[in-house]
């Protein structure tokens, strides 16, 4: 699993491990990592994992085959998040986005099905957002990845269940996390956009204090429970604030393609006789 030294990927490796399982557990930085492996050596093996780096992803594929036997389940988690509008994104940090949230997942899942195959099946789990289904101001980089990370996904979902190997995008809506406080803030500000995001940036800032935002824990859990259950739904939710989002996105969409048809004189196809 990627991402796992704070948030909901500390929170999900933690509870990998009361339910009894082992797990390959990676972050950039490892100290929180650690201490969990230091409380339990032989369920968590610990790897210091930079996503951009292709060899640190086939290296730690491989730590999982040789410690663990193989991957049963692979989590990719870690996320990085970059605040500006569209016309402040540099192209790097575009690309740095896309690297983590986009390309790193891709690279992971193709290093790990061979061994899913040979092993009968998997499952392979992309931690998106609610920014995976709709978009935000200021986080036009963010919600680019995470679109790319669920389309990816559908088609993973396709290609790879004959296979045996299943395919879950869980989309969180409103954690209490440390995200709106990590998150980075584009190099090329424009005070033309002050006004229009402060909004939005000020709520991000207050996700870590806000009580009424959803725990880690209930991810966690929800994340385990769609591992145990067998077949389902290829994207989930996790979160009421996350179903209500969705939801209002999917009404939202449904009134846009209303408005192109009418826009374009489609109108609506009639049955056929019976």
């Amino acid at each position: 699993m990627t991402g796992c030294s704070s948030g909901l990927g500390l929170a999900l490796a933690r509870a990998v491990v009361a339910a009894g399982d082992r797990i390959v557990a990676t972050s950039r930085g490892a100290s929180p990592l650690d201490a969990l492996a230091a409380q339990f050596p032989r369920q968590v093996v610990p790897a210091r994992l930079e996503l951009r780096s292709a060899a640190d992803c086939a290296a730690a594929v491989e730590l999982a085959r040789e410690r663990l036997g193989g991957v049963d389940v692979l989590v990719n988690n870690a996320g990085v998040g970059l605040f500006g509008a569209v016309e402040e994104v540099s192209d790097a940090e575009l690309r740095d986005q896309l690297e983590v949230l986009a390309v790193a997942p891709w690279r992971l899942s193709r290093l790990v099905l061979p061994l899913m195959r040979a092993q009968g099946g998997g499952h392979v789990v992309n931690v998106s957002s609610v920014g995976g289904r709709m978009a935000f101001p200021g986080l036009g980089a963010y919600v680019t990845g995470k679109f790319a990370l669920e389309g990816m996904s559908l088609a993973l979902a396709a290609e790879a269940a004959p296979f045996g190997v299943r395919v879950t995008v869980v989309e969180p809506g409103g954690f209490a996390t440390s995200y709106g406080n990590s998150l980075a803030e584009a190099a090329g500000r424009l005070p033309e956009y002050g006004e229009a995001l402060a909004p939005m940036r000020a709520a991000l800032r207050g996700m870590a204090g806000d009580a009424e935002l959803n725990r880690p824990e209930a991810f966690a859990e929800l994340v385990l429970r769609v591992v145990a259950a067998g077949p389902g739904p290829v994207r989930v939710p996790v979160g009421p604030d996350a179903y209500a989002m969705v939801e209002a996105a999917l009404t939202g969409e449904a009134a846009e393609l209303a408005a192109a048809r009418a826009l374009a004189g489609e109108g609506v196809a009639e049955p056929d006789p019976v």
